[in-house]
């Protein structure tokens, strides 16, 4: 009997990390990706695009206004729009297009939805802009629960575009930023909805304003402790995983009017960039006492790269991404050293959206058009160039990779791309 329990319980968790191995390869389930770093780890796909661009295998035109981009799980599309007088958690079947469910989680916004919709098994999660979480079944968009981060958190923004951010799971939790004086950050069990933490965070200095940001959490291991991370209104942090303890904070890096692209975590490092008239910093974290205390290690200024909501991507110590307001000059910087070894000028208008595949940067401009990008510490060159059908507005909806095929969002619009090799 110890045997066969034994044996049942090796094959269980055996079977648990292939699954959650096959998803973090073949699903795109959250923002940014499985690590949320912006990179695909699929390969074989075309080191080139014809001319005129990749073939266009379907559109969508319904899926509402809206900057979110899309989540891929299970055989099905997840993401938000402004559908008339509602916002809406959607979700398509991935082989016929067809929508579904839509199921309303608050009013609409100026111009749409913000978050990536973040798929766990066979539950889906979402905040929309007036800062309701909702959790719904993915088989139907029933909803489960929902949180107020207003009402049940003293939740605000530090501006008026609303809440943006994309949940986080991390095993029993649900992690989110309402941004209250008491609930900066929130744990929350991902099956009810209670309450597992509330994090306060201190004072961390003049700059920026009070209230949730623009970002999203990410998981780091920071001074070997296991913390989330996010940029809000007053700068960049960390909390405990576990108790929801404030660890540390840095404030130069916040800006009064809009702190927007996801920090970046790798080892003891946090990088962060924000823009109007800000900049980006490299952080490192080490213990301190029972705590844990970062120092930056360097700092550019916005004369030299402040990331406005592009995002930017680590690859091999060095990062890439596009600066300036509503701008994508594109900017390769060494990460140890903050050195920028080049910075180009950027081949269309508007801010530019990073995703690194297979050896290649795919970049999407505001404007509209889309480049495929060779870029190493050397140079930067652009492999191949076009433009998909355009919307009303920017293209800002970050683009996503998925079994060999490129989804771009512009407002009501996802086109789906073959770009298989």
């Amino acid at each position: 009997m110890r045997r066969s329990a034994l044996l049942s319980l090796t094959l269980g968790i055996a079977a648990a990390f292939a699954a959650t191995a096959f998803a973090a390869e073949g699903d795109w389930y959250q923002w940014r990706g499985p690590q949320r770093d912006a990179i695909c780890r699929e390969t074989g796909l075309m080191k080139t695009w014809p001319e005129g661009g990749p073939k266009l295998l379907w559109k969508i035109d319904t899926l509402g206004m809206g900057y979110s981009s899309i989540s891929i799980a299970d055989g099905r599309i997840f993401t938000m729009g402004d559908r008339r007088r509602v916002q809406c958690v959607i979700a398509y079947d991935l082989k016929t297009q067809k929508e579904l469910w839509a199921t309303p989680i608050g009013g609409p916004h100026r111009d749409g939805s913000r978050c990536t919709p973040t798929v766990d098994g066979e539950l889906v999660y979402a905040i929309g802009t007036d800062g309701v979480l909702g959790c719904f079944q993915v088989a139907d968009g029933t909803l489960v629960w929902k949180k107020d981060f207003g009402r049940e958190f003293g939740g605000k923004m530090m501006s008026g575009w609303r809440w943006s951010e994309s949940p986080l799971i991390d095993g029993e939790k649900v992690l989110c930023t309402p941004g209250g004086p008491d609930a900066a950050m929130v744990a929350l069990n991902k099956k009810t909805g209670a309450v597992i933490w509330k994090a306060a965070v201190p004072s961390l200095g003049g700059k920026g304003k009070n209230g949730a940001g623009y970002s999203s959490i990410v998981i780091g291991h920071g001074a070997g402790v296991k913390q989330y991370v996010q940029l809000f209104g007053k700068g960049v942090f960390g909390v405990e995983a576990e108790t929801g303890k404030f660890l540390w904070g840095y404030n130069r890096v916040a800006n009064g009017v809009a702190n927007i692209p996801t920090p970046i975590v790798s080892g003891d490092y946090v990088f962060a960039s924000t823009q109007y008239s800000t900049g980006s910093a490299l952080l490192k974290l080490s213990k301190s006492g029972d705590g844990v205390k970062a120092e930056e290690v360097w700092w550019l200024g916005d004369d030299e790269f402040q990331n406005h909501h592009g995002g930017v991507v680590l690859v091999d110590g060095h990062f890439y991404g596009g600066t300036n307001k509503n701008g994508g000059p594109p900017t390769c910087i060494e990460m140890k050293s903050g050195k920028i070894l080049w910075q180009e000028k950027a081949p269309a208008r508007g801010s530019a959206a990073y995703l690194h595949a297979d050896g290649r940067f795919v970049v999407r401009y505001e404007s509209g058009p889309v480049t495929l990008v060779d870029a190493t510490p050397k140079a930067h060159k652009i492999v191949s160039r076009f433009t998909p059908p355009k919307s009303k507005g920017p293209a800002w909806a970050h683009p996503v990779i998925h079994d060999g095929k490129l989804y771009l969002r512009h407002a009501e619009l996802l086109m789906c791309y073959d770009i298989k090799g």
